[in-house]
């Protein structure tokens, strides 16, 4: 497959027209006529497919919980975890490995092509034609309030691995202490990525800049439930930072969403944020093959957005995805793209209509997961807060 006629985002401020060939799942930097199907993106960008670094895929279908603020996480989980009641009840009714896929989908409606799932990973899913990938390769702990052998999970990860647990997610002495109690139970180092860090203040901030370890941002989830998200002042500390959109527990909707609550709640720039779902999260994941950015041959995960002159940067402050290429396959197009290439490349591809987003062709079977869906929720059901159907 070779792309033609659209700029290319070599970073978050720069940008070249360059022809890209598609092969064998990765990008070669000159396409040669006539080696393969012709897709003319002429009037777009193509941008390196986002990661979101923090999702718990199997929770998309629910809605938010709870009624903030609250002193911490454990005190919402203490508040809303009603398993033998509605909503909970009905939610967790539907098949794992449905919701699983919903949120897949949810995150390549938003151009996102690898996502951090912070929950077990489960192969017989995730390596079956998913939506998006996910990272197979980490350690994970929920919290020090709720996960005792956090040490010992801590001690078995590969350390080339990164180590991704919950942490001072809150706004009182308890969650603020939590940095230090990672550091002095050996767990707080270069690989260490700390999801939330609401509670950072400057002795915290000063420990994980001295381990050199990572953070996860989630705006919109932190402002649900505490409301207030990380200060100002970590967000500018230099320290490595990503961005995630946690679940539709409590988070506000997709990556596209997330992008902008990020703008607005840490008063950055477009330029500062761009890295948080591309290059620098690729480095806080350790994934090493490309994702985050496009390279010659490197994998050919793709976001194409309509080209209005901006900056890389600037194109994701307010963007939809016409196109999503994960490996070389084609995952999403647009209705308004499709009819412009060929059909044999759009021919595994289903129809989803979003309510308030739009309608694509993406490569998940939407009317067999409405149809596993709809008899335990309802015809009502949503995805990250908004209806959808096939």
């Amino acid at each position: 497959m070779i792309l033609r006629g659209a700029r290319v985002a070599l970073g978050a401020e720069s940008s070249e027209r360059i022809d890209l060939e598609i092969r064998r799942g990765h990008v070669r930097w000159t396409g040669r006529s006539g080696d393969g199907r012709e897709l003319n993106l002429d009037g777009h960008l193509i941008l390196p497919g986002l990661i979101n670094c923090h999702d718990h895929l199997e929770f998309n279908l629910f809605p938010r919980l709870g009624h903030g603020p609250y002193p911490n996480a454990a005190a919402w989980a203490e508040d809303i975890y009603r398993p033998d009641r509605s909503p909970v009840k009905e939610q967790l009714a539907v098949p794992k490995a449905i919701r699983l896929m919903w949120g897949g989908l949810k995150n390549l409606l938003s151009g996102v092509t690898t996502v951090a799932h912070h929950n077990p990973y489960e192969p017989a899913v995730f390596q079956q034609d998913f939506p998006v990938r996910v990272v197979e390769r980490f350690g994970w702990a929920h919290s020090l309030r709720f996960c005792p052998d956090l040490v010992d999970r801590f001690r078995a990860t590969p350390k080339r691995w990164p180590f991704l647990v919950h942490a001072a997610e809150g706004i009182d002495a308890r969650a603020a202490s939590e940095i230090r109690e990672l550091d002095e139970a050996g767990v707080l180092t270069s690989r260490t990525v700390v999801i939330h860090g609401v509670a950072v203040g400057c002795d915290a901030l000063r420990i994980l800049l001295q381990r050199r370890a990572a953070l996860v941002w989630c705006p919109s989830s932190n402002l649900f439930l505490l409301s207030r998200t990380v200060r100002p002042e970590v967000l500018h500390s230099g320290l490595a930072i990503g961005l995630g959109t946690d679940s539709a527990l409590t988070g506000q909707g997709d990556l596209a969403c997330e992008l902008k609550v990020a703008r607005t709640a840490g008063q950055l720039s477009a330029e500062e944020i761009y890295p948080m779902v591309t290059t620098q999260a690729a480095r806080i994941l350790r994934i090493k093959r490309g994702e985050g950015e496009i390279r010659d041959d490197g994998l050919a995960d793709l976001l194409v957005v309509a080209d209005a002159g901006q900056s890389p940067a600037q194109a994701l402050q307010e963007y939809s995805p016409d196109l999503v290429i994960l490996g070389g396959r084609i995952q999403l197009i647009s209705e308004r793209l499709a009819p412009k290439i060929h059909s044999k490349l759009t021919a595994h591809l289903y129809r989803i209509d979003v309510d308030g987003r739009g309608s694509w062709l993406v490569n998940v079977d939407v009317a067999r997961l409405v149809q596993a869906t709809e008899p335990v929720l309802g015809p009502n059901f949503r995805l990250a807060g908004r209806r959808v159907r096939a």
